[in-house]
């Protein structure tokens, strides 16, 4: 005992430690729950992940329960007021087949190529996915069939963002999943092929089989069946008819792997590939006719508003494309097609002269440009193509997309006889529509406000841009009414009202003149520059621009001296509207193309009523339409109203507009029961006739008017005729004293200038000033007519 109380007390002695465990096998079980636990992990995480992005926390999921029964959709009608059926909203223009309708090969060229495990997985292949982490997708993608069809259902197009485009590429994967519990994989397959676009209009495997091969899908054989599914990898780079020789490798490598899968054999190999790429190109239109196609568009967005509205109220969304609405128009059928007869006879006779003036031009349609401006100008308008878009996303470099553009291809192109198929490059293609004229016509009721003919362009498939509402076009001497009223308003002002016409000199701004005094009439009549920069001189461009405010123009008007003779920018749309509160008593009405819109029951959603906006006195709005029937009776419009057929007893209040170097030709013309405007040039301003004499307003657009009106006014059904009056207020008197009392009387002493000396001006100095001045001068009889300026002076 006394040992071990020693041994205890003696320094360096401790008790024994226990013994030591086996060190590797600890740290092999330590390893084996580390995996267990991170294994677990990630498969929580996986499915919370899954869970999250399916219940839409990550972001909105698209509902899939959209793809079931999508017979039963039903396309929203487009009614006129007169009770015809104009056209549908329905989905984008194809032919659905069925799976019975794949021949076999294009399905095993589809699964060789995407996904041969397509008919084992359930909608992701984590093999794929692997391989395509290993090799970085150079030996395939990780994409199954199914995620491509979730893809091209919903996701379109990638996100650059590798952020987003990580949560994109989840959403695929939950979707994916959800499309196999939904469908089968012949469903699948067959959704997949109706649902690609294979350009051209191509929108499904029908639809371009017929466009790319003149056949049905049924009828493909082995290689055309490659084709397609080379397609799907890049439709643009493998397209055969915008790139053969490439198109032809990326086919051949998809009958390799359907050699390398067992599809077929090399007998069968060697013969599908020893053959050439051949198409028999045959082009199908968008569903959109030519012309409807642009009231459509604008029809589209008020309804997408009023929709909007409506979910908002009552809490409840509806489809345009699948819920069968009923939308009523103000749009008459016969006045429709009136106009876009007009348009077209007219147009046909344009481009002939101007093809004419341009034969031989080196620098054709442009005048003025330089060639690095031209250049330029073409740039943009490529780069404005969705060839080039396409192209850019695709990550194609610069140098390439140039090369690319300037690759002769089989195309189709505009001609006013038809389309035209012919081989040439897209850069040529985009230079040949720049010379095309273009142009709109716009006409509706003034009391109502009612939109009854809408054409916004010559033709949908070539030129997708609308000139009523979209396009702001420089308005020329048609603003000039605008001035006029303000110095009636605000001036006290009558059409006897005398102003000198002689050339105009102020703050650098020159506007050349020929002397004498006129009278407002007159100087309206004859558009003389020096008489509208004199009055807005006097009244101040402030309440000029708040007149054309109060008429209802919400476009930018420049704080300037110069938008008395038209350097603004603004719609058809916009000028009607205002042109119409005239004839409407001084009332504005908003232009409307919608009157009622109901559900599928029957059930109104919308009903617009338009509500008038007094802007001015009965008396001012009837002064300017005697102010404006000068310019038929005698004025700018006289002599090719004459030419058409159309008698100086009608009662026409309208004004003509050209403006600089010609870019732009408008005619605005107001009978009692119909007001009309119209307008055309071409895309590029630097595009135009060179002389006035062809170019000025009275040529170019003043025509379209003529032949439409003369149609509406020869079907009497529509109720308006050329021997309809305008209504004189009460208290009107005549042109001149008719505004006693109201504004006071201004300048209304002599120095009126004769007609005699109107038609024999004395000599102005007519040097040009710069290239932009080297045009002809109107040599028909409006010589007077001083309609065109150069802004710049």
């Amino acid at each position: 005992m006394e040992d071990n109380k020693r041994n205890a007390g003696s320094k360096g002695k401790t008790f024994p430690l226990p013994p030591k465990k086996n060190s590797k096998k600890t740290s092999w079980k330590k390893w084996v729950s580390i995996i267990w636990i991170g294994l677990i992990a990630v498969v929580l995480g996986i499915s919370g992940l899954f869970f999250a992005v399916s219940q839409g926390f990550l972001g909105e999921m698209p509902d899939v329960k959209e793809l079931e029964n999508p017979d039963i959709y039903v396309a929203s009608e487009i009614i006129s007021s007169d009770g015809v059926l104009l056209g549908k909203f329905e989905k984008e223009k194809t032919q659905p087949i069925t799976y019975k309708d794949l021949p076999p090969f294009l399905i095993y060229a589809l699964q060789a190529k995407e996904d041969e495990r397509f008919k084992e997985h359930s909608g992701i292949d984590l093999r794929s996915i692997l391989r395509a982490v290993r090799y970085g997708g150079d030996r395939g993608g990780g994409s199954t069939i199914t995620q491509q069809l979730a893809k091209l259902l919903f996701t379109k197009e990638p996100s650059k963002n590798p952020i987003k485009r990580i949560i994109q590429k989840l959403k695929e994967w939950s979707v994916a999943v959800s499309l196999e519990k939904r469908y089968t994989k012949e469903e699948i397959i067959t959704l997949y092929f109706n649902k690609f676009d294979f350009t051209y209009n191509a929108n499904g495997i029908e639809m371009a089989s017929k466009i790319y091969f003149n056949k049905s899908t049924s009828q493909l054989t082995l290689p055309e069946a490659a084709m397609f599914v080379a397609m799907l990898e890049a439709p643009i780079a493998n397209n055969p008819m915008r790139n053969p020789e490439r198109a032809k490798r990326r086919r051949d490598v998809v009958l390799a792997q359907m050699l390398e899968t067992g599809y077929i054999d090399q007998t069968t190999y060697d013969k599908a590939t020893s053959s050439a790429v051949k198409t028999d190109y045959q082009p199908i239109k968008n569903i959109s006719d030519d012309y409807s196609a642009y009231y459509k568009f604008y029809l589209k967005k008020e309804i997408d508003t009023y929709l909007k509205d409506y979910e908002k109220q009552t809490g409840k969304k509806l489809n345009l494309y699948k819920d069968g609405l009923k939308i009523y128009i103000t749009l008459d059928s016969k006045m429709q097609k009136y106009a876009e007869q007009s348009i077209r006879e007219h147009l046909t006779d344009l481009q002939k002269r101007f093809d004419a003036e341009q034969r031989g031009r080196k620098n054709r349609p442009f005048y003025y440009l330089t060639n690095t401006q031209v250049n330029s100008v073409m740039l943009q308008a490529m780069k404005r193509t969705g060839r080039y878009k396409q192209l850019k996303a695709a990550g194609i470099s610069e140098d390439s997309i140039m090369m690319e553009f300037h690759k002769p291809i089989k195309t189709s192109r505009f001609t006013w006889a038809g389309e035209e198929e012919v081989e040439m490059s897209p850069w040529d293609s985009i230079r040949y529509h720049k010379q095309i004229a273009q142009a709109g016509l716009m006409s509706m009721v003034p009391g109502t406000g009612e939109i009854k003919a809408w054409v916004g362009g010559i033709d949908w498939q070539h030129f997708q841009y609308d000139h009523i509402k979209q396009g702001k076009r420089q308005v020329g001497s048609t603003f000039k009414p605008f001035v006029y009223a303000t110095a009636i308003m605000k001036l006290g002002m009558t059409p006897c009202s005398t102003v000198s016409n002689g050339t105009y000199d102020h703050n650098g701004w020159h506007v050349p003149g020929r002397g004498g005094m006129l009278t407002l009439k007159d100087g309206l009549a004859h558009s003389q520059n020096p008489i509208a920069a004199r009055l807005i001189e006097m009244t101040g461009v402030d309440a000029v621009i708040q007149t054309a405010r109060d008429l209802g123009v919400t476009e930018e008007i420049p704080r300037n001296n110069t938008i008395a003779l038209g350097s603004s920018d603004i719609t058809i749309f916009e000028m009607l509207g205002a042109y119409s509160t005239f004839a409407n008593y001084g009332n504005h009405n908003k232009p409307e193309m919608i009157w009622r819109i109901e559900d599928a029951n029957g059930r109104v959603i919308k009903e617009v009523n338009v509500e008038p906006k007094e802007v001015m006195n009965p008396l001012y709005a009837y002064t300017m339409i005697e102010l404006m029937k000068g310019v038929a009776q005698y004025g700018t419009a006289s002599g090719e109203l004459g030419r058409r057929g159309i008698s100086k007893a009608v009662e026409i209040a309208a004004k003509t507009g050209t403006t600089q170097n010609n870019s732009d030709g408008w005619f605005m013309g107001i009978t009692p029961k119909l007001a009309t405007g119209a307008w055309v040039g071409w895309e590029d301003r630097a595009t135009h006739f060179l002389g006035t004499g062809e170019g000025q307003g009275a040529k170019m657009a003043l025509p379209i008017w003529a032949i439409y009106m003369k149609k509406v006014w020869a079907d009497k059904t529509l109720g308006i005729s050329p021997d309809d009056k305008f209504s004189k207020p009460s208290d009107w008197k005549d042109g001149c004293s008719g505004l006693k009392g109201i504004g006071g009387g201004y300048g209304d002493d002599g120095g009126l200038q004769t007609m005699d000396e109107i038609k024999n001006p004395r000599p102005v100095d007519r040097t040009p000033k710069n290239n932009s001045d080297k045009k002809e001068e109107n040599v028909n009889e409006n010589l007077h007519s001083s309609d065109e300026v150069d802004f710049n002076k």
